[in-house]
């Protein structure tokens, strides 16, 4: 699927008045460095609202409690790793301080939210790729986000022989370090949630330039700016 934006029906609370966009994809998709760019581009593209502010995150980690989460998950001493459930509940965890802490004041604020990672990243490891309950992982995103989905999600899709190209030799993280198989099991459930939530798709398997002129242009399309005021 090459366009779609997830709903903001279902929201619980108050009503939102910013925009969410998340930025999934697998490890080496080029998340962070397209989430920088649109970043440094969105405050004089004519998308922000007056008063409005821009705030980026990512999960896991998008708060202090978070911070330690992610340490936990990605990097746990010694014996202290995790099993496949725990990590789930801990990710979890993460996303519901996330949302009450971070994502959902800022949006009734007014302000948009650029996230590395949301619910999707979620059923794509602990789902497609530790075969997890997908029924279990939809629940639990139920209870984590009370509701709030994503504006706009820009899935980078990028197959997982770049994705391991572009790695090179750098350290891998206890998720990343769990296998091939697993991971290409984690790219295709990527695929599949994309179709099943409606995600932007764009190509990333191309220079940094052309993937963020499609990020551009897909934020320019799922939310046009206003015409400009005419005279008097």
């Amino acid at each position: 699927m090459t366009a779609g934006s997830a709903g903001r029906s279902g929201l619980a609370g108050p009503p939102r008045h910013g925009r969410f966009v998340v930025l999934e994809g697998i490890d080496g998709s080029g998340k962070s460095s397209q989430l920088q760019a649109l970043a440094d581009w969105l405050p004089a593209s004519g998308l922000l609202p007056p008063g409005a502010g821009l705030i980026t995150t990512r999960e896991p980690g998008g708060t202090a409690l978070g911070q330690d989460l992610r340490q936990l998950l990605l990097h746990p001493p010694g014996a202290t790793a995790p099993c496949d459930t725990a990590e789930l509940l801990l990710y979890a965890a993460d996303r519901a301080q996330h949302v009450r802490q971070r994502i959902q004041p800022a949006l009734e604020a007014g302000h948009w939210v650029l996230s590395d990672r949301f619910c999707g990243s979620t059923a794509a490891y602990q789902g497609h790729g530790r075969g997890l309950s997908l029924a279990l992982i939809h629940q639990l995103e139920a209870i984590a986000t009370g509701g709030l989905a994503a504006d706009l999600t820009l899935w980078l899709d990028l197959p997982l022989t770049a994705s391991l190209r572009r790695r090179g030799h750098r350290a891998a993280d206890r998720i990343e370090a769990a296998g091939q198989a697993f991971l290409q099991r984690v790219a295709d459930g990527f695929a599949r949630e994309a179709a099943s939530r409606g995600w932007w798709r764009i190509d990333a398997d191309q220079p940094l330039a052309a993937v963020a002129a499609a990020c551009r242009a897909a934020l320019l399309q799922a939310f046009p700016p206003p015409p400009p005021a005419g005279p008097g």
